[in-house]
């Protein structure tokens, strides 16, 4: 059986919309990227993008799932910074800095990925610089949600920043329009573990004890939140540019 043909970026349009900051870029910037893309497919595995290469574009996962990070000095293994589904555009940093990549991007399953070359889209920007603006606003969610992390972890016990991370992706990190934070989460413990930094024995014992309460249940390589609720009030105040607007007020700063 011959591989299904990838759809045309433009016709993406109205799935892109539903990332906020794609949505909130003026429409003639939502065509500009989409008409200068492409798709490709990146098999499980395989990699993006490696740490010092040269900066090529901007990307955004359409179709499965980019782990984002550095290699271990140790065992060779990825510290995972980043988990990416659809759809999430990175790349925007080494666009503004013209630095090489200064992580790893690798599929973690079978995954389509729409990417912006910056030999096509920096022109556009240029005679279009107020444009740029809306490059950085992108740039600044990431630094945003990376100071976030670092405050957590050096002040929180660990289930309140377990609680909190779980409420970012499951509002795409107060990036998605949908109505109701998504309920299954696709992401092994081992994951988790290593992006707050702990061994994998340790997020299992905290979120077992959440599943004992009647928070979360657990399943094979997936989460599922069973009481939003408890999981909001678990997470304590959070910044509403990570949480989104479909959480409760209360949960929000």
């Amino acid at each position: 059986m011959s591989p299904r043909p990838l759809p045309s970026p433009s016709s993406l349009l109205p799935a892109l919309r539903t990332h906020v900051w794609f949505g909130s870029c003026p429409e003639h910037m939502q065509l500009a990227l989409t008409e200068r893309a492409r798709l490709v497919t990146v098999k499980a595995g395989e990699m993006l993008f490696a740490r010092g290469e040269h900066h090529d574009g901007l990307y955004c996962v359409v179709a499965g799932a980019l782990k984002v990070g550095s290699t271990d000095p140790r065992d060779g293994s990825l510290r995972l910074t980043l988990y990416l589904e659809p759809y999430h555009w990175f790349g925007e940093i080494a666009l503004i800095d013209r630095q090489p990549r200064s992580q790893h991007a690798l599929a973690d399953v079978d995954s389509t990925v729409l990417v912006v070359p910056r030999v096509q889209i920096e022109p556009w920007l240029d005679a279009h610089p107020e444009c740029w603006r809306d490059i950085a606003r992108l740039a600044c969610g990431k630094v945003r949600l990376m100071l976030t992390a670092m405050e957590d972890a050096a002040t929180l016990p660990l289930q309140q920043v377990l609680a909190r991370r779980l409420l970012f992706f499951a509002t795409g990190f107060g990036q998605s329009t949908q109505n109701e934070p998504r309920r299954r989460l696709r992401l092994p413990q081992e994951y988790l573990a290593s992006m707050l930094g702990v061994s994998r024995q340790t997020v299992n014992k905290a979120l077992r004890t959440l599943a004992r309460e009647g928070v979360l249940a657990l399943h094979y390589a997936e989460i599922e939140i069973i009481d939003l609720p408890a999981l909001v009030q678990r997470a304590g105040q959070v910044d509403p540019g990570l949480a989104g607007r479909s959480l409760p007020t209360s949960a929000t700063a």
